[in-house]
């Protein structure tokens, strides 16, 4: 069973930055699409950033130029480097597979001055 486990979020005023982790177990992490989702409340959860096997990036037009995506396959980890945040850029912050398993707990990302 695949298991995710967010760390990293936090209060930022806008303008800032904060950087995401997700340590991945239970599986072989590399050959996963790996994506970052989020869901901000009354809202439902969507992919703001994807890293594909070969570690080719896709992004959402509202995070695109701001965000970037990596991972570490021998670390069995993702990572998002968050800049230049914005107040709509608050809410939950899961990763997944492109698949999507099972969710993990999420970290809250809150952006307010």
């Amino acid at each position: 069973q695949v298991q995710f486990v967010e760390s990293g979020g936090g209060l930022v005023q806008p303008g800032g930055s904060l950087s995401l982790s997700c340590a991945v177990s239970g599986s072989i992490f590399s050959i996963y699409n790996m994506g970052w989702y989020r869901q901000a409340p009354g809202t439902q959860r969507e992919l703001v950033a994807l890293i594909t096997r070969g570690g080719s990036t896709n992004y959402a037009d509202s995070v695109k130029g701001r965000f970037t995506i990596s991972r570490d396959n021998a670390k069995n980890t993702v990572y998002l480097q968050m800049n230049r945040l914005k107040p709509e850029d608050t809410a939950v912050y899961y990763c997944n597979t492109d698949c999507l398993l099972a969710w993990g707990q999420g970290t809250q990302v809150t952006v307010s001055s």
